[in-house]
């Protein structure tokens, strides 16, 4: 039996229920809020009845401009919640909403960012990267990972692979523009910072020179340099998925291989 903020009670959600009448007990659960904003300190609190709403894909983020109203799913995966980018998309029924504004407030606070990789029609691995706190490079990351500018890299694909085999071995993508290698302008007025050079696999790196014409696309190095070389620029590294990403750069093509998801993960 659940508990709400107000003390009402509801019958047990069990895993035998249809989806359909697992809806109607969420339903239920949630008829304190039904007409009330979350909050983000609701989402800290993770009660019950805020769980099933995440759980069932009933709250989002919610961005409105000139151009109309922009949402941005919000989930929940061992213990951690995960918000995705903002789309032009129709919002679920019964939704649940946090103004974007307000969950934007924690996302120059992000550390950790996610890319699904996907190919041959379906989607393969998520890559976990963590950025270098309080750099442009990382902090560009986190705009295209969450689209509040505007421009993400969701359906943007990989596009190429350096030194395959050898020391050094890296994949490059973000071209958000053209997504043939052409584009990739930076969103940032000024990318130039003290960044970390490294030779270690997983590290993440502008591709070319911060502040350039296509500084919004970025490298994943997959094998270490040897002989004392280092790659510049690093403002970031994957904590978990790069054996996806190393898959991604064995696909016989690797511009088939699409980030079909990306976002951050939410530091509540």
């Amino acid at each position: 039996m659940m508990t709400t903020e107000t003390s009402a009670t509801a019958d047990p959600v069990y895993l035998g229920d249809s989806a359909s009448s697992i809806m109607n007990k969420v339903q239920e659960i949630t008829g304190e809020i039904h007409q009330k904003q979350l909050t983000v300190e609701d989402l800290r609190r993770m009660r019950e009845p805020v769980k099933r709403l995440v759980e069932v894909g009933r709250v989002l983020a919610v961005q409105e401009d000139q151009d109309g109203r922009r949402s941005a799913r919000i989930t929940l995966q061992d213990g951690q919640l995960f918000l995705h980018p903002l789309l032009r998309q129709p919002t679920p029924v019964h939704s649940h909403t946090l103004q974007e504004s307000e969950v934007g407030v924690l996302e120059p606070s992000c550390t950790l960012a996610f890319l699904d990789l996907g190919w041959a029609g379906s989607t393969r691995g998520r890559v976990t990267i963590q950025l270098t706190p309080d750099t442009p490079l990382a902090r560009q990351f986190v705009l295209l990972c969450t689209g509040q500018r505007g421009h993400t890299y969701r359906n943007t694909k990989l596009l190429r692979v350096v030194n395959k085999g050898e020391p050094g071995e890296c994949v490059g993508g973000g071209d958000y523009e053209s997504n043939d290698g052409e584009g990739g302008a930076p969103l940032l007025p000024e990318l130039q910072g003290q960044y970390r050079w490294s030779s270690r696999a997983g590290t993440v790196l502008c591709w070319l020179a911060p502040g350039g014409p296509k500084s919004a696309q970025f490298t994943i190095n997959t094998r270490d340099l040897q002989g004392g070389k280092q790659r510049v620029n690093v403002f970031g590294d994957v904590v978990s998925g790069l054996d996806v990403v190393r898959a991604a750069l064995n696909h016989s093509d690797i511009t088939e291989v699409t980030v079909v998801d990306c976002g951050v993960v939410l530091p509540l």
